[in-house]
């Protein structure tokens, strides 16, 4: 059995994107956005422990990871919104999982509510769309977004250093679980900062308060379409902790709930966990590969 992941780049507008794959081509696909400041490596472990069934497909986005940061993308939701559904047409995709994590999450619910027919089930963890159900750590960032436009952005990227994106890793989980967050993950992603992306992680952050207004949206397409759910979470996160979780049970009733002993990167913490969960889960709601 191959349960390799394999790294390849494809060409999409005339500018390189490197994506991570696992399983084979005729299974069921789980699609992978990341989050920030991240790339598809937070999957690394978890897509070679699923691919004996399912296709897993993790993009870097434009400007993020191994992938190129072209000029005149459109570098915020919509655009990478749009980037996901290019990349799932280059290969040949139309019906997928959405794994939900960080900001990963908002982008995939846009996908989501453009192709809602191609959404086969969601997996979420930590990922929020409650603005009633935000942690304290939200505070200090819309603080600084309700500054003047210069001085918020100045502010912004003062916060984008490599011992900020420590912060954001070790983000409240207990010491005894820190001691298991590999610290490639700040090190590996503050090495692929160039100035250009610290401009677009400013912007990123800086347009955090317009996507509130989003929110609604995403709640209203849970509402509407209710696919198959499974959400995994770890509370000892400053931004979203437990009631962010419990908030999807407003608008999905049905789903799947399970609280695990960890934080905002669940997968380098609980990764057994997790795959004990998503397995029976997508059995359920994917299925295996047709001739599996």
């Amino acid at each position: 059995m191959d349960l390799a992941v394999n790294h390849r780049r494809l060409k999409l507008d005339g500018y390189e994107v490197f994506y991570r794959e696992a399983g084979a081509a005729d299974a069921p696909v789980i699609l992978l956005p990341h989050g920030y400041p991240c790339s598809s490596y937070e999957f690394r472990a978890l897509m070679p422990a699923l691919s004996d069934r399912w296709r897993l497909l993790a993009p870097d986005f434009p400007g993020c990871g191994y992938s190129d940061t072209p000029a005149g993308f459109a570098y915020d939701f919509d655009g990478y919104a749009a980037f996901l559904a290019r990349f799932l047409d280059d290969l040949g995709v139309d019906r997928f999982a959405l794994y939900l994590h960080d900001f990963g999450s908002q982008i995939g619910l846009r996908l989501a509510i453009m192709r809602p027919e191609a959404v086969t089930a969601l997996i979420i963890q930590n990922g929020d769309i409650y603005q009633d159900a935000f942690g304290p750590k939200y505070e200090g960032l819309f603080d600084i977004l309700g500054r003047p436009e210069a001085e918020a952005r100045a502010a912004l990227a003062k916060a984008v250093t490599e011992q900020e994106f420590k912060a954001e890793f070790l983000n409240d989980v207990r010491p005894e679980l820190a001691d298991l967050i590999s610290p490639d993950l700040w090190t590996l992603h503050w090495a692929l900062m160039t100035p250009r992306r610290k401009e677009i992680t400013v912007d990123v952050l800086a347009g955090l308060q317009q996507n509130l207004a989003w929110f609604p949206r995403y709640q209203a397409y849970l509402r509407e379409h209710r696919p198959p759910a499974l959400i995994l979470w770890g509370p000892q996160d400053g931004y979203m902790p437990e009631a962010s979780a419990r908030a999807y049970l407003r608008d999905l009733p049905d789903a799947e709930l399970h609280l695990l002993d960890g934080g905002h990167w669940l997968l380098e913490v609980q990764l057994e966990a997790v795959v004990r969960r998503m397995r029976p889960f997508l059995e359920r709601t994917l299925g295996p590969r047709p001739n599996g």
